[in-house]
């Protein structure tokens, strides 16, 4: 049986074509039915339903790339068509926490499934079999490799959010009392988190119109001659807004350790115990909170010689 038509180079021929769209449904069963029997296939991560419509779409837009594109170049709307559709799909599977060659190696699995319907269809022609095998393996070759750097994108782009959300989870300011707000530090301190840190900070001090900041190291594992400076300015900005700052959790290691690295922090306010920054800070904005137990039933704050503040205090 002679050989086709030449067709140009790197472009698929019109029987491969024809292959392909008539037989869509068989190739898209084939393709998904080996990608569940994969021994990569996490079904926890993606579900059956959501497979099949991506399977589905990609190869409608694969066969009409193929249909009006050269498989080297892949240049036209349809190749930009079906990299848009590539960058989606990435983009879900980085969600969904699949690896990168996972998902690459989900474009180059199509070839498998692909090779028993070309080699039933080319049987009597092995070379125009391997001659459009090549085409079709150069066509998602490159597509496997583009959606590859994709999800790599994707998933930095993911990582760079939660790393996001997990700082700010990590400096949360608290309002302890009225005027009074408390920012706990968990963890090691570098330069980007100091920095969100003061901002926060600052700007819950001009909402609430807070006169104490006590800042928590209770947390902070360690404390050096860069964490202590970070302390510093932080307090300093804090004094710039008119407010106090309080620096509490200074174990015995840390003020070892200050010490040791000969730190000035003699202009900074600091208290061994959480409970004795908040102790002071009631002091220092003229409020004290007084036990129930301490008022005998009928007997009023002002015959037990309690200000209105301190009733107050006691009883926001």
């Amino acid at each position: 049986m002679p050989s086709d038509t030449p067709t140009p180079a790197n472009t698929p021929n019109p029987r491969t074509i024809k292959i392909l769209t008539e037989r869509e449904n068989e190739i898209l069963e084939a393709w998904i039915e080996n990608r569940v029997a994969s021994s990569d296939f996490r079904e926890t991560l993606i579900s059956g339903e959501e497979l099949r419509s991506d399977s589905q779409t990609f190869m409608r837009a694969f066969i009409t790339a193929l249909a009006n594109s050269n498989t080297e170049e892949m240049r036209g709307k349809e190749f930009n068509a079906i990299r848009r559709l590539l960058l989606e799909i990435s983009e879900a599977r980085a969600a969904q926490a699949f690896s990168p060659s996972e998902t690459a190696f989900y474009v180059f699995s199509l070839k498998e499934s692909l090779l028993p319907f070309l080699r039933d269809e080319y049987k009597n022609d092995p070379e125009l079999l391997i001659d459009e095998l090549n085409k079709i393996s150069k066509a998602l070759d490159k597509l496997g490799s583009f959606i590859f750097v994709a999800t790599i994108k994707n998933r930095e782009r993911v990582i760079r959010q939660q790393q996001q959300d997990m700082l700010e989870l990590s400096t949360p300011v608290v309002q302890i009392w009225d005027r009074i707000i408390c920012l706990p530090l968990i963890g090691t301190l570098d330069s980007r988190r100091t920095q969100l840190m003061m901002e926060r900070l600052l700007e819950r001090i001009v909402k609430t119109r807070a006169e104490i900041a006590i800042l928590d190291i209770t947390g902070v594992p360690t404390v050096d001659t860069q964490v202590a400076n970070y302390l510093i300015k932080t307090v300093t900005a804090v004094r710039l807004l008119g407010s106090t700052c309080i620096i509490t959790g200074v174990g015995p290691a840390i003020a070892q350790t200050i010490v040791h690295l000969g730190i000035d922090l003699s202009g900074i306010i600091t208290r061994n115990q959480l409970s004795d920054g908040i102790r002071l800070a009631f002091e220092l904005t003229r409020q004290r909170v007084i036990p129930i137990n301490s008022f005998v039933d009928g007997e009023t704050a002002t015959e037990k010689g309690d200000s209105d503040e301190r009733v107050q205090s006691a009883h926001p």
